[in-house]
């Protein structure tokens, strides 16, 4: 790492400071020959001084030595869609060791090794037993370095979560809910800064930034809201009168932000959901007219997910807004992978088909019309 520069840095931020090089020299215990020395470019400060200098100066080491990421934000998106193209062409081993090889040269570019925790979790599913354990002390001990080490706080916060994935996904529920529980259900925790940052706005006059403030806030609390309904539809599957009421609120909804257009993969998701819950509900039946019933409504979820999977890839697998949302594509365009979906078309639609094999639907009377729905859904795709 070059860090010839650090002198300049150390002249700009201590003219910024107002302080002379004496007052700069008594601070950190050293002459202020020293410290015109590293200034002119001379010598170079001792690395057992860099964290004094960065603290007096409130900056961090990296700021101070003049230090960027090796990669830049348009490279990360690049090697991330390369690396998921190739989990789904090359066995899960072979690429995670470029994965490993990846992480070792840039074990400092935070942004970056954020992203490979993201493709792990991504393309889990694709390990074997041996591998994913591998895999997974790698991801773990790579969450530890980043949270040790890296000074910026919203990397520093999605690690935290994702780390929280990465517990979920090995069956440590009870890591996630320490950690989580208290800060996650506080009453009194005051957490919409979104909200205060779009009245903020409308109080200065500055109603653009308010109109997209409060875009971003709307949907990410209508994402927020499906995905809760999801998952209470799943906590409350026992009840039969209580799911229906979900999905008949749910529906409500996915039809009123025009779904379909807005964000088709979210409404793929929602509606394998809701055809699984039927599903159930349809083996449960007490007689052959509720169970006939039954299964025409998980027949309609299956194609209302199929469809939704179809115009996924007619939009090109990417995350866009619409004529409601219609300040979000500058916002999505600041993603750090880009709006490209996080895992290769490819392995998308073979996902799909694969949701089609679940165990529930074996149980479904006509399975010619779930066999035809699969065919012609292999056929769109082709």
């Amino acid at each position: 790492m070059d860090i010839s520069g650090i002198g300049e840095n150390i002249l700009k931020l201590r003219r910024r400071k107002g302080i002379t090089q004496e007052a700069l020299a008594e601070f950190v215990g050293v002459t202020k020959t020293s410290v015109s020395k590293w200034e002119t470019g001379t010598t170079l400060p001792d690395i057992q001084i860099l964290p004094l200098l960065a603290s007096y100066f409130e900056v961090s080491v990296d700021e101070l030595i003049g230090y960027v990421p090796m990669l830049s934000k348009e490279q990360i998106s690049f090697q991330y869609h390369r690396l998921a193209e190739k989990f789904a062409e090359k066995p899960f081993g072979e690429v995670l060791a470029e994965c490993e090889s990846m992480i070792r040269k840039y074990y400092a570019c935070y942004p970056f090794l954020q992203q490979m925790i993201v493709l792990f979790i991504n393309h889990a599913g694709l390990a074997d037993g041996e591998e994913k354990e591998k895999a997974m002390k790698l991801f773990f001990e790579l969450c530890e370095h980043i949270l040790k080490n890296c000074q910026d706080v919203g990397i520093c916060n999605n690690v935290t979560a994702l780390k929280g994935m990465l517990n979920l996904q090995q069956g440590r529920a009870d890591l996630v809910i320490e950690e989580l529980e208290e800060e996650t259900l506080n009453v009194n925790l005051v957490e919409d800064k979104g909200t205060l940052l779009t009245l903020a706005y409308l109080m200065a006059g500055k109603t653009e930034q308010a109109e997209k403030a409060a875009q971003i806030g709307m949907y990410r609390s209508l994402m927020d809201l499906i995905g809760y309904g999801m998952h209470l539809l799943q906590v409350k599957g026992a009840d039969e009168a209580y799911g229906l009421n979900i999905l008949e609120r749910l529906d409500c909804l996915m039809e009123s932000f025009e779904m379909i257009g807005l964000n088709p993969n979210t409404l793929a998701g929602y509606e394998y959901r809701a055809a699984l819950f039927l599903a159930g509900k349809r083996a449960e039946a007490q007689s052959p007219e509720t169970a006939e019933s039954m299964e025409e409504k998980v027949f309609e979820r299956i194609e209302n997910y199929l469809k939704a999977c179809r115009q996924l890839f007619d939009d090109g697998v990417t995350l866009h807004g619409d004529s409601f949302f219609s300040r979000l594509d500058e916002w999505f365009a600041g993603l750090e992978l880009g709006t490209s979906g996080v895992r290769s078309t490819r392995q998308v639609k073979e996902s799909v088909l694969q949701g089609l094999k679940h165990p529930v639907f074996a149980g479904l009377k006509d399975q010619d019309r779930l066999q035809n729905m699969e065919e012609d859904y292999k056929n769109a795709c082709d």
